[in-house]
């Protein structure tokens, strides 16, 4: 029995992020469990595992192209979700367990898995025979960490059952779900016990980094009520929870505990770590437990797979999205020039909004000192080093990912392990949930201000949006600029949804760019080409369950499935 607990031990302690079922603790290991709530070091191993549950987006399928913001290239995975070929019997495709991770999509069975690890968790913290110095904290920190669960459980599917004990694994229950809003309330109940005991902050430097916090709690609480208020969840458009959200965002704001990071591109590809006054929580990394993202995303010229099977490519859509550096759209509603932009589509790179170029490379780019080059020539015979043409694993829009990828002096190579973090909150997203929240509450002067706050970051310096820009013309312009500064960060297939536009923007075809270079002259000329049919129905604003998890519960399918 010594040698079996000695085993045990030695794994908890040098596996807590490894991987995700080590603690899935079946009767014939009672013995094993026992011993975890009789030690301390054996208690804390088994709560940082519960950290494993935060969701990253470094995976070979990031969600991007699950959205606009990206060219998917395979009809299987993560392919079903731009072609509406998903279901309650499919879903699973994009499940964050599958190899490619799913694009963080069905979220379901991980969910619950690490709700029961968290519920055993705070059950056995209730018991006196246990004491150790950070239990309060801990137990906090796991109520947080429950809040985000939820969370992601309600934006992906509506209201789900609230459960506060822990089942066995595979146990047959009869679930009920509650409400959207009672899923909010058990939400906003978990933080508002978890705060007390929770430090205000980490710096991004310390140790503990990564650790809820009280701000961390507080950044939950403005995304969850901006979510709350939307028009998906608030049909009748009550403003109370508007109010709500504004309060949630203000107070973080208020406390002025963070500040826009000076440089754009800095912000996405420096190491964990690194101090950033703008990251209020995140998912870091370590020289043992890293990520690839730069091999899962760059083209072939440095040996990597270009979203793999070149599928993650930037659309056109969203290029055509960014403004111009006068703060002019480049396009006008109905597609056409905005004359007064200067957009010039025969140089449709030049003059745009300067996170354009932190976010993408495009042909003439110059990354890590190499020009990219993805023309085609006017007969056909030749092309740049980085076009479709030379490689499969260079993305057929002709423009690749650059948020997130190493910075010069950073080597670009399989053996290199990147810790860049997966940002979870950070300032710009909460002042673009309160600009949102004071529009919708008819604070129009207050959200235009926020709204230039995010664009006035020193490394972009873009112009104020105008006093003339009011209703509609307003919401258009914030809507976008959630489009454009949290690009490829996990936000955009969740706001099309909760802002109820989906049936027109997932419904638009994506589109990417052929570049034509004459042979004679080498002068360019720039065509968008259309990749990608899309469909999208009504229902599909919420996901499905599983069927076999229905048939299992006996709970209600979402509508439409």
């Amino acid at each position: 029995m010594k040698k079996i607990l000695l085993i045990t031990a030695v794994i908890l302690l040098s596996c807590v992020s490894c991987s995700d079922n080590i603690l899935d603790i079946s009767p014939k290991d009672r013995i094993s469990e026992d011993a975890v709530w009789g030690d301390e070091n054996l208690i804390k191993a088994y709560h940082s595992n519960l950290y494993n549950s935060i969701l990253h987006g470094f995976n070979i399928h990031m969600q991007s192209k699950a959205t606009d913001e990206a060219y998917c290239s395979i009809s299987w995975g993560i392919g079903i979700i731009p072609l509406g070929n998903y279901n309650a019997d499919n879903i699973t495709s994009v499940a964050t367990t599958d190899w490619t991770g799913g694009g963080n999509i069905y979220y379901w069975d991980v969910a619950w898995e690490y709700i029961r690890k968290i519920n055993i968790f705070i059950e056995e913290m209730q018991t006196d025979e246990i004491s150790f110095e950070d239990k309060a904290r801990l137990v906090a920190e796991a109520k947080f960490l429950r809040a985000y669960l939820y969370f992601e459980l309600i934006k992906r599917f509506g209201g789900v059952p609230i459960i506060t004990e822990s089942y066995a694994m595979g146990a047959d229950e009869t679930l009920t779900r509650n409400s959207f809003d009672e899923c909010v309330d058990f939400i906003e109940q978990n933080l508002t016990e978890a705060i007390p005991d929770l430090p205000e902050k980490y710096a991004t430097s310390d140790a503990n980094f990564g650790r809820a916090t009280q701000d961390a709690c507080q950044a939950l609480r403005s995304r969850v009520y901006l979510y709350a208020a939307s028009p998906l969840f608030n049909p009748s458009d009550d403003e109370e929870k508007w109010q709500k959200a504004s309060d949630a965002a203000w107070t973080l704001i208020e406390e002025d505990n963070y500040s826009l990071y000076p440089d754009y591109e800095t912000l996405f590809n420096q190491p964990s770590g690194t101090e950033n006054s703008e990251i209020i929580f995140a998912r870091n990394f370590s020289s043992t437990n890293y990520h690839q993202a730069p091999m899962h995303n760059l083209g072939r010229r440095y040996g990597a797979y270009g979203g793999w099977w070149a599928s993650n490519g930037p659309s056109q859509n969203l290029v055509d999205d960014y403004d111009m550096i006068n703060g002019e759209p480049p396009f006008l509603e109905d597609g056409t020039i905005n004359p007064a932009s200067g957009y010039d589509p025969q140089h449709p790179y030049r003059n745009r909004d300067p996170r354009f170029e932190a976010t993408i490379i495009h042909d003439s780019s110059v990354y890590h000192g190499d020009l990219h080059e993805m023309w085609i020539a006017s007969d056909g015979e030749s092309w740049g080093y980085d076009s479709y043409k030379e490689s499969g694993d260079n993305p057929r829009t002709n423009y690749i990912l650059r948020k997130f990828m190493p910075p010069e002096g950073r080597a670009i190579s399989w053996q290199e392990h990147y810790t860049i973090p997966w940002i979870i909150f950070r300032l710009g997203e909460i002042y673009l949930n309160y600009a949102e929240a004071q529009f919708e509450l008819g604070n129009e002067d207050v959200a235009r201000e926020y709204l230039n706050r995010v664009r006035s970051r020193s490394s972009v310096d873009l112009p104020d949006i105008p006093d003339s820009v009011t209703g509609d013309d307003l919401r258009q312009r914030i809507y976008n600029e959630r489009r454009i500064e949290l690009a490829f960060e996990e936000h955009r297939f969740w706001d099309v949804r909760r802002w109820k536009i989906a049936m027109e923007v997932e419904n638009e075809p994506i589109y990417g760019m052929d570049i034509i270079k004459d042979v004679e002259t080498g002068e360019k000329t720039y065509t968008p080409v259309k990749l990608l049919e899309r469909n999208f129905e009504e229902h599909m604003v919420l996901l499905p369950i599983h069927s076999e998890e229905i048939r299992r519960t006996e709970m209600e399918q979402n509508s439409g499935y």
